[in-house]
């Protein structure tokens, strides 16, 4: 009774919550009944109990495939740039940003940082085509007429894929994870700036010792939740990005994925596909549980 008491009395907070519920119980837990045909050999006209069973066969495949490693290469690669270059690049804008005094400067500049984000993908290759074009591209243009060098097919060079894909990352995610950052450091109390500042330390004493101390327990949550994604990647920028040149360093997890549910000739093959992106799925969450294992013990934050 004092149970449904206390759920009565913030009920309202519950009826709020409930489309969230609705929302991941429809659209999340539901589709996991699909996960039985990682067991089977999956056809659409039999229906998942009336394809014949596969068990292992599927997971025995791909750890026998070659190129699963280097599918699973390229993942890896991918996401240690995203986490090494596209991680710290918001934190940095956040703390740079907060020390900006003029508010409408302030305003402006982080609203120009954050319309990348309300950009398609599509939009976004359409945009780094245009840039790097061999002919007409400005960078390429600039390079000739400065340098004397090129044309340079950059999208066509596999050397360049990876670099190109995180800046395009970073490019329309910087200025939305500063949001995040700078929300965060409102919350820091004032009189620490002010007794840093008697104590006669610069800004970036001031940033060291105040700013990203404050801040630290959402740098930690948000670096637990990128590694919980670190084998996941945009799948839709990747295609766009796709070409054959390129499969070498571009053909990930997910790509792989897609080409085997949806392949352009012949049948698709649900069941390996499945068994791929499950894989993927466990992979991600033993990150998650071992990145949330150092958080707790390595972090003071009470959060953990």
């Amino acid at each position: 009774m004092i149970l449904l008491r206390k759920i009565w009395s913030v009920r309202l907070l519950y009826l709020m919550f409930l489309p969230c519920l609705i929302y991941f119980v429809i659209f999340k837990y539901v589709p996991l009944y699909g996960i039985l045909i990682v067991f089977k050999n999956y056809s659409p006209f039999q229906g998942i109990w009336g394809s014949p069973w596969a068990g292992l066969n599927h997971f025995r495949s791909m750890l026998t495939d070659p190129y699963f490693y280097k599918l699973f290469k390229n993942t890896v690669v991918l996401a240690l740039y995203s986490i090494l270059f596209g991680f710290p690049a918001p934190i940095l804008f956040a703390l740079f940003l907060n020390e900006v005094k003029h508010r409408f400067l302030k305003r402006l500049v982080q609203s120009v940082t954050f319309f990348p984000y309300f950009i398609s993908s599509a939009v976004a290759v359409a945009i780094l085509y245009s840039l790097l074009a061999p002919q007409q591209g400005i960078v390429n243009v600039v390079l000739y007429n400065v340098f004397q060098a090129g044309p340079f097919y950059f999208m066509l060079d596999p050397a360049y894929f990876r670099s190109l894909y995180n800046g395009l990352m970073i490019w329309q995610g910087f200025g939305y994870g500063a949001i995040i950052y700078l929300a965060a450091m409102t919350s820091i109390d004032q009189s620490l700036y002010e007794a840093a500042e008697i104590d006669g330390a610069s800004r970036w004493r001031k940033m060291w010792h105040v700013t990203l101390p404050g801040i630290s327990s959402t740098i930690i949550i948000l670096l637990i939740l990128r590694i919980g994604s670190i084998l996941s990647v945009d799948l839709e920028t990747i295609l766009l990005m796709y070409n054959p040149n390129l499969y070498d360093v571009a053909d990930v997890l997910a790509s792989f994925v897609y080409r085997k549910a949806f392949p352009a000739n012949g049948f698709p093959d649900y069941s390996y596909a499945a068994a791929v992106g499950l894989f993927q799925s466990v992979v991600a969450l033993s990150l998650v549980l071992a990145a949330n294992a150092l958080a707790k013990r390595y972090s003071s934050s009470k959060l953990f």
